[in-house]
């Protein structure tokens, strides 16, 4: 084993056991807040489908049809499906959708996603394109660009062959050919109530202000029920939306205007005409409006469907609302906190147990691998190593090791001239308020002493010596002194 590898695996396992603290459980760490929540919905689509729409209806109202449509047990009622007229541009509609391709016109996959991220990724570096998403392309151009993507081959946009507005156009032309919008057809009509969410006042009547916060908390559920494949790409395209807004002084084009070119593709419903929506075309392209300038709130799942997720992995009840989860803050229920939490430190603690054990295990094969290695300059340096780590150290009792010495801390004169002549940094005690000095240690002789010694470089081990025969001598002096004054005094 090379030596750098060895010493780097020293230092992991070793800063493993020494972390591996609950006192240090405070420390950020590296963690997927959603990790749960994508778990619960590949695992368990149908609990995670009712948990997400029982949230939905505690924010809008939706009759028994519209969520069985949303459910998806009933196929979706659209507007202008009933109607017997067939419009020339319907029909027109109708046969573009027939010319099915690998990638256009055909039901949304993710190699379909991978092959539509390349012009993505390429309008994300021409967002200054005056009129971008608005002014058209050349057919030509877009015709070649749509064969390519259809045979699934790479295309290299770099090269100068295809214009800016040429991509944009075929990006907008791609969503148009789907056979159902980007937020489908079974989410139309929630859409439609989201948009009608609004602010009350005092007395508790709607006012016409809009209310975000329950608005963005919806579009979240919402977005959590999407088919994987309508996730991916509607993240992928509400961001790049979110950046061509951001450059509206150079492109021209505000959120409200690139709404008005993509709600038709990803919001109406296939088969359609203005007409049809009537008074609801303002209410969607306002939605629209709403995700681009959101769009960076909108992936991430609320947290108390965060908590609801992760209490039914831990085999706790899992809470079906955000109600539920507002009842643990109440006053009553925090008498089961003690409780709980010693429970949880009890699993806490038999968790650390075993991980230090097997952590313990790992080291010690390592400590006998390097202490059987041939005595050189390699194996000096890992036994350095170890010896940084001496808390993580546990060998196994057929390794012989010495114990590290432990200095004892003296109080006395001397052994503050110890430290001193060592370099050893001498820790005061603390003062207390009412505390006197110690004699010995402000006395004068002391301090005469002191000023004699120096620095530690020029101090000797006979220097030493003599400084504290000296001390020795002044001692044995003042204890006659004070005998001779007492025989005579007496």
């Amino acid at each position: 084993m090379p030596l750098q590898k060895l010493s780097a695996l020293i230092d992991a396992i070793c800063n493993f056991v020494i972390c591996n603290d609950s006192s240090l459980r405070s420390q950020p760490i590296i963690f997927n807040p959603d990790f749960f929540v994508e778990k619960l919905r590949h695992e368990k689509p149908e609990v995670f489908t009712q948990l997400v729409v029982s949230n939905i209806t505690r924010l809008i109202d939706l009759p028994g049809a519209e969520l069985a449509q949303l459910m998806g047990e009933e196929d979706p009622k659209l507007p202008g499906a009933n109607s017997t007229a067939s419009g020339f541009f319907r029909s027109l509609m109708s046969l573009k959708r027939k010319e099915k391709g690998v990638v256009f016109g055909s039901p949304l996959t993710e190699e379909g996603i991978a092959q539509v991220s390349q012009l993505i990724d390429y309008l994300h570096k021409n967002l200054r394109a005056e009129g971008l998403f608005r002014v058209p392309g050349n057919s030509i151009r877009q015709q070649i660009l749509k064969d390519a993507l259809n045979s699934g081959t790479d295309i290299d946009l770099d090269s100068g062959e295809f214009h800016s507005n040429d991509v944009a156009t075929l990006l907008k032309m791609f969503l148009g050919e789907l056979p159902e919008p980007l937020l489908t057809h079974k989410h139309f009509h929630a859409h439609l109530k989201i948009a009608d969410l609004t602010l009350f006042d005092e007395k508790g009547n709607k006012t016409s202000t809009p209310d975000k916060e329950r608005q963005i908390e919806a579009l979240q559920l919402l977005f959590l029920i999407l088919p994987a494949p309508n996730r991916s790409l509607l993240k992928l395209l509400l961001d790049l939306l979110y950046q061509t807004a951001k450059k509206q002084d150079k492109n021209k084009m505000s959120a409200h205007n690139l709404a008005l070119m993509f709600a038709p593709h990803i919001l109406w419903p296939r088969n359609v005409t203005a007409n049809d929506l009537q008074e609801n075309i303002t209410k969607l392209n306002n939605g629209v409006t709403f995700m681009i300038k959101h769009s960076q709130k909108l992936f991430k799942a609320p947290a108390y469907i965060r908590e609801c997720a992760r209490l039914h992995y831990l085999g706790s009840r899992a809470h079906t609302s955000k109600d539920d989860l507002d009842l643990l803050t109440s006053p009553s229920s925090k008498e089961l906190q003690p409780l709980k939490s010693q429970k949880r430190s009890r699993l806490d603690t038999c968790h650390q147990e075993e991980t230090q054990q097997r952590t313990e295990e790992a080291l010690k094969e390592l400590f006998r691998h390097v202490h059987n290695m041939p005595d050189s300059a390699k194996k000096k340096k890992l036994i350095r190593q170890f010896n940084k780590h001496p808390t993580a150290l546990t060998p196994g009792p057929d390794v012989p090791t010495s114990p590290a010495p432990r200095r004892t801390r003296s109080r006395s004169f001397s052994g503050l001239i110890k430290r001193k002549v060592l370099g050893t940094p001498v820790i005061l005690e603390r003062k207390s308020r009412d505390a006197t000095p110690e004699p010995e240690r402000v006395s004068k002789e002391n301090v005469h002493l002191l000023q004699k010694c120096g620095s530690p470089a020029h101090m000797s081990q006979a220097k030493l010596k003599s400084l504290e025969g000296r001390k020795e001598e002044s001692c044995r002096r003042m204890r006659a002194h004070l005998l001779s004054k007492d025989s005579s005094s007496l």
